[in-house]
């Protein structure tokens, strides 16, 4: 069983900045993905960043609507994800998600788990 804390949201206004942090504790073999997404009222939940591992190599990809201006990095001795998220946007207003995917201690079933979600909301 896999836990997620996620912190970081908070009001802030257009153009402003905020970082968003996930911390994965419990029982896993690894971690091979970390990801955030988010849910606007009324809207579907959507892949905002995601940051793959393999070996020793971290890939990342973003949605369009946030490359450029939101940055997701790893701390793997802290099982941490964070999204840095820089010139805020009304539209980026959200409930932010944190998803890890891995593997469970033998027999090395593959999990995926999400945190409880973590409000942003940008605003003037």
């Amino acid at each position: 069983q896999v836990q997620l804390l996620e912190s970081g949201g908070d009001l802030v206004q257009p153009g402003g900045s905020l970082i968003l942090s996930c911390a994965a504790s419990g029982s896993f073999f690894e971690i091979n993905a970390m990801a955030w997404y988010r849910q606007a009222p009324g809207k579907e939940r959507e892949l905002v960043a995601v940051i793959t591992t393999r070996g020793n190599r971290d890939t990342t990809d973003y949605s369009d609507s946030v490359n450029g201006r939101f940055t997701i990095s790893r701390d793997n001795a802290k099982n941490t994800v964070y999204l840095q998220m820089n010139s805020l946007k009304p539209e980026d207003t959200a409930v932010y998600y944190c998803n890890v995917k891995g593997l469970t201690p033998p027999p090395l079933a593959p999990f995926s788990s999400w945190g409880q979600g973590t409000q942003v909301t940008v605003s003037s």
